[in-house]
């Protein structure tokens, strides 16, 4: 778990730095691998810990709904959001809907660094 744990501090960290940079279309590309990356990796934690608690899940969205009953995450509708954008960015490339998600990613920052912290206080990362 501690190499997933790390792999996804280490995205999460080059998120939040390319989101720093000046905003370019290059920039926002880079932001959207990023976030992709970060997302994928969030997910794979989520897993890998329920796994541990003897939660299965096999999907990101059913991966989220186990945490949130379990209490390692906030019921946040914004979680989904993260996941259905994911798939968008993945799926189709459009610069609208680039630019639209890229405008949002601000937003997700705090969830991913809350899940984070709650991995590390739970030993996770420690």
């Amino acid at each position: 778990m501690n190499e997933i744990f790390n792999s996804y501090r280490q995205s999460l960290l080059r998120l939040k730095e390319v989101l720093l940079l000046e905003r370019t279309i290059i920039h926002r590309d880079a932001a959207i691998q990023r976030f992709e990356f970060t997302v994928e990796l969030a997910w794979k934690c989520l897993q890998t810990f329920l796994k541990r608690k003897g939660i299965l899940c096999r999907s990101p969205k059913d991966c989220l709904r186990e945490a949130f009953k379990y209490g390692l995450l906030q019921d946040d509708p914004r979680w989904i959001q993260v996941i259905e954008e994911r798939n968008l960015t993945v799926h189709t490339y459009n610069e609208g809907v680039a630019q639209e998600i890229y405008d949002r990613l601000p937003h997700y920052v705090p969830l991913f660094e809350d899940l984070q912290e709650k991995l590390f206080t739970t030993g996770v990362g420690g």
